[in-house]
């Protein structure tokens, strides 16, 4: 990936309704060429979907709660228990196998407390748990499904043109005498 790639992504990150010309004039490129680095992000997995962000009060499901789980063994079985029930609860909308104290946090959306204790009843029944902690939002004061792109992590294709329209470093007799060869080309 480059920085054209970079800049894509952020772009699509933001908004995925512009048209390919639109992203291709932001980028600096045509579209055909646009599109083919967009299908190539995707085929590779980079960009895994393209989906709505809903509001969730508008939706219905304004409680967010933060579920921390002590697993009650830690075998395959339970484990496989557990994960398949959770896969089939809606309302948990993450689910982060953990370091440390905690080992499994889950981020749940549910419309109010009523609903939070029928999700609760039916956690609790998928697998043997040693303890559930539940923490509530009051407010969500950021919210982001915008990964950061560090620069790092593509290539500049600037420099590489500038590496490759450089000679060649000579570190012995021979390239040496091979650069000057084809220095007077």
């Amino acid at each position: 990936m480059d920085e054209i790639d970079r800049k894509l992504l952020h772009l699509l990150q933001q908004d995925t309704t512009p048209s390919i010309a639109q992203l291709a004039d932001q980028v600096g490129l045509s579209p055909t060429p646009c599109w083919k680095r967009i299908q190539k992000l995707e085929a590779s997995g980079v960009i895994t979907r393209r989906v709505a962000l809903l509001d969730p009060a508008r939706v219905g499901t304004p409680l967010a709660a933060f579920v921390a789980i002590e697993a009650g063994a830690h075998t395959p079985h339970w484990m496989q228990r557990f994960t398949d029930g959770i896969a089939a609860m809606p309302e948990v909308m993450e689910v982060y196998r953990m370091a440390g104290e905690v080992d499994y946090l889950l981020r749940v959306a549910v419309a109010d407390m009523a609903e939070f204790d029928r999700f609760y009843k039916r956690l609790i029944g998928l697998a043997p748990m040693k303890n559930v902690t539940s923490r509530f939002a009051m407010e969500r004061m950021k919210f982001t499904t915008a990964y950061p792109l560090p620069t790092a992590a593509f290539r500049d294709r600037h420099a590489e043109a500038e590496d490759a329209a450089s000679p060649p470093v000579a570190t012995n007799r021979k390239s040496v005498s091979r650069a000057k060869q084809q220095s007077k080309k």
